[in-house]
Parts: structure tokens; C-alpha cells; sequence
């Protein structure tokens, strides 16, 4: 049986070759059990590729070839782990291009938006790379009579499971700090995602990078993520998904081996407009906020705080924008919003809007589905005049957003932090103190002024309360894979 197939892109017809085994130690294999899974397009539902389905027996070939090549990565020096990383990144930015067709034809995402991924992806491995210089330890002075000193040290063998909304994203963020800080990895990709986790990591071995330091193996997450979860020999795991299943993975962490855990979970996202903000821009930020990437984004600003000077200008600029916005086929020209990426998130987006429908909120724009084949939807805009509405509580992932009125700071401030999730936010406004002052009191990991969804490598992301533990990117994710040993040494003969 052949590990690999060729695929077509649409529209355009170019064709590429996809990796179909899982990769261990360096290799495309066959899963243990033979078992295989088809991988579907959400852009006209069309059989993609039929790969390996790997169960808890490769994730214990994975984790010995992993703890295998931990001995000897974890001492190679800094420099050597950060030449490897970078070569990573230029092979990446090589294959750029194809890597961008292959996220927008698996995930349904626009071309644009699979290319500000990509580029995302070249800039934090180099940025990985060139961080392994800074992954020290510190002195610490006691008094006369003691060397006291700190190391940081890998953890070992890593579990990463990532989501389907940003897979080549994730599986950057994921793979970069950890290899750099001299960890291995086993990187379980969505089930419904993996192609360009698969393509990319036969650059890992392009790169040089020693076999079993980057193990890739799809499969579904009640076996193969369990697995991993589970396994005792597996430091750490860090998981992106929905805040359910997230506490399902601290339970499993917790009864296994108390391996540590990252966590980014779900959000509820608000995005304040004062009276005074740049109206232009702040409709261009809720659309960026609500609508990229199809609303299939953590942290997108599905919330919308409207104060009521301006209210209804503002509301009919919106609605004017979302109606512009093109949706359909990735590959045609001029797409914005494409393809939602799974039939059941498409299915849950469709019910959702019903549920705001029957609790009384009013459609302003959208609603309903486009087409009758593939998973698109209209951006949908919805007026609420209530906080306790599920479409305003709950997230529904999807280019769906809610808009509610507010007159002051204090109500808006409260109106916004009530939440489980605290994500990130957003504040519109021309006032620099006002917007600073707000945005010190919103309960989010992060706060984006006069902007939204603008993440940054070297900018940390992660979340307050239900919206996870750790960060990603930024100095904050090398702590996520580090660990601190203290060193204190007596001296025999203390300088007087």
C-alpha cells in the first residue's frame, strides 16, 4: 500500500503529493492495527486522501522512538537545536505556497487567510530559533559560603494535540518552543486537518532534524488522544481545543503521571466601540474580529458593545460591511470567508442561529446557508438586547456575532467581564487613557486597542479563566517546556 496520493487543488489545477502514513522516527509507516480514515474537503465535500489511523499502539512506538532521541537532542547545545529549527522555517517558507493551497483545500479557510497562517508559521520558528540563546538560569546570591544557580531543563517527551481551525498555525506553536528548548514531540493534528501537518513534517527530515524528535500521527482523540493523555512516559501535554475537552485532558494528565498540561480553550470574546472611535476602523476590527477565518477562531470578538451615541450609525456601517463580504471557494478570487471546516461545526453554527431565532434576538444580516453543497454559511449579525441569550453566553465558532448597547465604562466593563471565558477583548476608541484604563479591567489574556485578531510571535497568547493555562508564543511559551532545577554548593573555602 502506497503512503502518499496525489491531490488536485481546485479551480486552479495544480496537483502535489500528500504524505498518507504517520511519521515516526522520521519515516511514513503503516498504522499497527492497518485501520485507515478518509479526509474530505468542507469545500464541496470531495474524498481528499485516505491516511493511516494511528491508535495507542503507535503512540507507544512514537513515545519509544521519542524517548529514544531525547538523550542525545536535549544535549546538543543551543546552537545546533537552533540551526535545525531555522532550517525548518526556510524549507516552510520554501514550500510556502503549496503549504497555503493545502490549509485553504483542507480547512475551508480563504487563501488569504491560510497565507497570514503560513507567514505567522515562518516568523515563529525563526523566532524559536533565535530565542534557544536565552533559555538560561540566573544566579542567586545567599550570602558568603554558598554558589546557588539555576538551570532550565527540558521536560522530556511532549504530547501535542492541536485543533483544525489553524492546523499548520498550531503545529508551529506547538513544535517550534519545544524542540528549541530540547524537548522531543509526539503532535497528534485533527483528525478532520492533518494534511499539512503531514506535508511539513517531511521537512522536519529534510531539515536534518534527528529521527524521533518530530513524531506526527493522526488519529482520532478518543483513542490516539487518549493515549497520549494518558501515557506515562509523556512529560507534558499541551492541548488547543474546546474548553470541554480540556478539562477532560487535566482529568487524564492528572491520573496518569501528573504530566504537566498547556491548555488553550474556548472564548466568548467582547469588543468594546466607544462613541468616539475611528467608526471606519472599528467596523473593519469587529469584521477582522467576527469574520476571519470564518469565525472559527478562540478568540474572536463575537461579542459586540455598541455604545449608544452611535449605535445605530454604527450598526447600519456594519451591516453594510457584512453584506459585502464575499464567501465561497477558497480558490476563487476576491474570497473572503470561505468553507466552515467540518460538517458538524457547519451543523452547530445553523443550529445556533436557530436558538437566537426561538430565544427572540433579531437577525440583522445573514442567517442562513449558502449554496447546497460544501459548509458555508452567511456572517450573520444578530441584535441583543439581553446578556442571558445562549448566543451571547456560549461560543458558536462560527461567523456569527452578537450586538448589544451600553451608555458608560462601568456598565460595559461589567457587561464584558461577565463570562467564563476571558480570551481576549477588544476597545475602540480614540481615547488612549480611556482605552488603556478599560483594558487593564477586562478579565482576558489578551486586549487588542483599535485592532483585533493582530497576534504577533513575540507577543505571548493564552487565557484567563475557562480559556486555559500557559501561553503560547512570546518569552512565556519556553516556560511552558522548561523545567527549574536549583543548584546550591557549599563552598569549603568562601572568599572572606
Amino acid at each position: 500500500m502506497s503512503l502518499s496520493t496525489t491531490i488536485t487543488f481546485p479551480i486552479i489545477g495544480e496537483s502535489y503529493v500528500q504524505p498518507t502514513g504517520l511519521f515516526i522516527n522520521n519515516e511514513f509507516v503503516k498504522a499497527r492495527s492497518g485501520k485507515t480514515f478518509k479526509v474530505t474537503s468542507p469545500i464541496d465535500e470531495s474524498l481528499l486522501a485516505e491516511l493511516q489511523q494511528a491508535d495507542a499502539k503507535d503512540v507507544e512506538v512514537a513515545v519509544d522512538a521519542a524517548e529514544a532521541a531525547f538523550k542525545k537532542w536535549s544535549a546538543l547545545t543551543p546552537d545546533d537545536r537552533s540551526e535545525y529549527v531555522r532550517k525548518l522555517a526556510e524549507l516552510i517558507e520554501r514550500d510556502q505556497d503549496i503549504i497555503t493551497k493545502i490549509e485553504s483545500l483542507d480547512n475551508g479557510k480563504s487563501l488569504d487567510s491560510a497565507s497570514w497562517d503560513l507567514n505567522m508559521v515562518v516568523h515563529y520558528l525563526k523566532s524559536c530559533a533565535g530565542y534557544s540563546d536565552f533559555i538560561d538560569g540566573r544566579s542567586i546570591d545567599t550570602g558568603d559560603g554558598y554558589l546557588n544557580y539555576t538551570r532550565r531543563e527540558p521536560l522530556g517527551v511532549c504530547g501535542q494535540i492541536i485543533p483544525w481551525n489553524f492546523p499548520i498555525m498550531m503545529w508551529a506553536w506547538k513544535v517550534g518552543p519545544a524542540i528549541v528548548s530540547g524537548n522531543t514531540v509526539i503532535l497528534k493534528p485533527a483528525s478532520a486537518t492533518p494534511l499539512s501537518a503531514l506535508y511539513t513534517a517531511q521537512l522536519v527530515k529534510e531539515a536534518g532534524i534527528p529521527p524521533g524528535v518530530v513524531n506526527i500521527i493522526p488519529g482520532s482523540g478518543r483513542s490516539c488522544g487518549n493515549a497520549i493523555v494518558h501515557h506515562k512516559r509523556i512529560m507534558k501535554v499541551a492541548f488547543t481545543g474546546s474548553t470541554e475537552v480540556g478539562r477532560d485532558v487535566m482529568v487524564g494528565a492528572g491520573e496518569s503521571n501528573i504530566k504537566k498540561v498547556t491548555l488553550e480553550l474556548g472564548g466568548k470574546s467582547p469588543n468594546i466601540v466607544f462613541a468616539d472611535a475611528n467608526l471606519e476602523l472599528a467596523v473593519q476590527n469587529v469584521v477582522t474580529g467576527v469574520l476571519f477565518n470564518g469565525g472559527e477562531v478562540c478568540c474572536a470578538g463575537t461579542r459586540v458593545y455598541v455604545q449608544d451615541a452611535i449605535y445605530d450609525k454604527f450598526t447600519a456601517m456594519l451591516k453594510k460591511a457584512f453584506e459585502s463580504i464575499k464567501v465561497g471557494n477558497p480558490f476563487e478570487k476576491g474570497v473572503f470567508q470561505g468553507a466552515q471546516a467540518t460538517p458538524d461545526q457547519f451543523q452547530t453554527v445553523l443550529d445556533y442561529i436557530q436558538i437566537g431565532v426561538k430565544e427572540g434576538a433579531k437577525i440583522l444580516t445573514g442567517g442562513k446557508r449558502i449554496g447546497k453543497r460544501g459548509y458555508f454559511v452567511e456572517p450573520t449579525i444578530f441584535l441583543t438586547d439581553r446578556e442571558d441569550y445562549r448566543i451571547v453566553k456560549e461560543e458558536i465558532f462560527g461567523p456569527v456575532t452578537t450586538l448589544s448597547k451600553f451608555s458608560t465604562v462601568d456598565q460595559v466593563v461589567e457587561m464584558a467581564n461577565d463570562s467564563t471565558f476571558g480570551l481576549a477583548a477588544g476597545v475602540n476608541s480614540r481615547d488612549i487613557n480611556k482605552a488603556i484604563n478599560v483594558a487593564h479591567r477586562l478579565k482576558a489574556g489578551t486586549v487588542w486597542v483599535n485592532t483585533y485578531n493582530d497576534l504577533h510571535h513575540q507577543v505571548p497568547f493564552g487565557g484567563y479563566k475557562q480559556s486555559g493555562i500557559g501561553r503560547e508564543m512570546g518569552v512565556e511559551a519556553f516556560e511552558n517546556y522548561t523545567q527549574v532545577k536549583a543548584i546550591r554548593v557549599k563552598l569549603e573555602n568562601p572568599i572572606a
